[in-house]
C-alpha cells in the first residue's frame, strides 16, 4: 500500500474565484458609514400647543370718571367710550335720562351733573352707608340714513357712598368742611374717618370699653391718593372739645406729646398707606373734681368715660412733610413717621413757622375737618 502525503491540487479556476470574493468583502468592510438621514416631516415640526387658539379677555376701557360731592354727582365720559377709536354721538348717552350739560370739544369729553336725588337715582341705606346709584345709559342710533350700528347698547352703573352720622360709636363721622387754597377741588366730598381698631389693626373694634393703662388703638383715614395728618387731639368728658377738664395729647401740628407729659409709650405707627395714619394712646381717666358741696365728683360729668376730638388734615400724597404737616412720636428723641425727623425739631417749642414747600397746584392744596370718638369707657 502506497501512502501518498501530497496535498490535493486545487483547480486554478476555483482559487481565482475565492480570491476575488475575499477582496470584495474587504472593500465593503473598509467603507466609511454614511452621514445621510431622512428629512424631518414638516407637519410634525409644528408643536401641537402652538397651534391651539387662545381667547384673550378684553381689558375694560378707562373712559368714565366720577366725582361724588356733598349734594351732587359729576360724571365725565370720553366720547371714545369703548376705547376703539370710534366717537359716540352726545345725544346717544344719558345719565339716567339726563343729557350732558356740556362738552369739552378739545378733550373730546362729555360732562354730566346731577343732584343726588335727580336723574332717576336710587337710594339704598345700610347701618353704615347711604348709597346713591345712577345708570349711565348708551343707546346707539343708526349711522346716517342707514339702519347700521357698530357699537353695542351699554349701561354703566355708578354708585356714591356716604358714611352715615353716628355720634355714639367709633364709626366714621361726616365732618364739617373747611375748604381753602382751591375752592373748586375742595367742593369734592372728602370723608375723613377716626376709628377704634383691634390690637392687630385688622378690624374696627366693636367695644369701646378699656381698662386703665390699656392701649387705645386709633386709626385716622381719608380718601385714597391723599395723605392724612392728625393735627391735634383733645380728650374731654363730653363731646364738646371746649369743656373742662380737657387734655391735649397731640398738639403743635402733629406732635404726640402724651409720652413726654406722662412718660407713656403712646406713639404713631409707621405708615402702611398714605391715606391712613395709626397711633395708640394709653387709656386714662380724669381725676374726680371736688365741688363746693363736698362731693367728690363734678355734677353731670362721669370721669369713667372720655370723648376724643381730633382735627384732621389731608394733602396730596406727593406733598412733602413740613413743620405743619407731620406725625411725630417721642421715643427717646422725636421721630417722624414719614422719615424726615427734621420736621419734628420744633415739637419742644413752636411749629408756627411754615417751611418752604412744593407750591405746585396739586401739592399746595389741603383739606381739614374735625372727627369725634366716643364715648370711650375706662374701667
Amino acid at each position: 500500500m502506497v501512502c501518498n502525503n501530497a496535498q490535493p491540487k486545487v483547480p486554478k479556476a476555483a482559487f481565482n474565484n475565492q480570491r476575488q470574493y475575499s477582496v470584495a468583502q474587504t472593500k465593503q468592510a473598509l467603507a466609511q458609514p454614511l452621514m445621510w438621514t431622512f428629512p424631518e416631516d414638516p407637519v410634525q415640526a409644528v408643536k401641537p400647543e402652538t397651534s391651539t387658539f387662545e381667547l384673550k379677555q378684553p381689558l375694560p376701557a378707562n373712559t368714565v370718571g366720577v366725582r361724588c360731592g356733598n349734594n351732587q354727582v359729576r360724571v365725565e365720559v370720553k366720547r371714545d367710550l369703548f376705547a376703539i377709536g370710534q366717537l359716540i354721538l352726545p345725544s346717544d348717552l344719558t345719565l339716567g335720562g339726563c343729557a350732558a350739560i356740556g362738552e369739552d370739544v378739545e378733550a373730546q369729553r362729555l360732562n354730566f351733573e346731577s343732584d343726588l336725588q335727580g336723574c332717576n337715582s336710587k337710594l339704598e341705606m345700610t347701618e353704615e352707608f347711604l348709597t346713591y346709584s345712577f345708570k349711565l345709559i348708551y343707546q346707539p342710533s343708526p349711522i346716517g340714513s342707514t339702519p347700521v350700528i357698530r357699537t353695542s347698547q351699554t349701561v354703566v352703573d355708578i354708585e356714591c357712598y356716604y358714611t352715615r352720622r353716628n355720634n355714639l360709636s367709633s364709626s366714621a363721622l361726616k365732618p364739617s368742611w373747611l375748604s381753602f387754597a382751591d375752592s373748586k377741588v375742595a367742593e369734592e366730598n372728602l370723608y375723613f374717618s377716626l376709628r377704634l381698631m383691634t390690637d392687630n389693626w385688622q378690624l374696627m373694634r366693636k367695644s369701646s370699653h378699656y381698662f386703665l393703662g390699656e392701649r387705645i388703638h386709633v386709626e385716622a383715614g381719608v380718601l385714597p391718593y391723599l395723605r392724612v395728618f392728625v393735627d391735634h387731639c383733645v380728650a374731654t368728658l363730653t363731646p364738646d372739645r371746649n369743656t373742662e377738664p380737657r387734655y391735649t395729647f397731640i398738639e403743635n401740628y402733629g406732635c404726640l406729646v402724651d409720652a413726654v407729659l406722662t412718660d407713656s409709650t403712646s406713639q404713631f405707627l409707621p405708615r402702611s398707606q398714605d391715606h391712613m395714619l395709626q397711633f395708640y394712646l394709653e387709656a386714662f381717666r380724669f381725676k374726680p373734681q371736688n365741688t363746693s358741696s363736698g362731693s367728690n365728683r363734678k355734677t353731670g360729668q362721669d370721669v369713667d368715660r372720655i370723648y376724643i376730638t381730633c382735627h384732621l388734615k389731608a394733602t396730596a400724597a406727593s406733598s412733602p412733610s413740613d413743620a405743619q404737616h407731620k406725625a411725630c412720636s417721642f421715643v427717646d428723641v422725636w421721630r417722624a413717621v414719614d422719615g424726615d425727623d427734621e420736621v419734628c425739631s420744633c415739637c419742644d417749642s413752636s411749629c408756627t413757622t411754615r417751611t418752604a414747600r412744593d407750591v405746585s397746584i396739586d401739592t399746595d392744596v389741603q383739606w381739614e375737618a374735625d372727627a369725634v370718638l366716643g364715648p370711650i369707657y375706662i374701667h
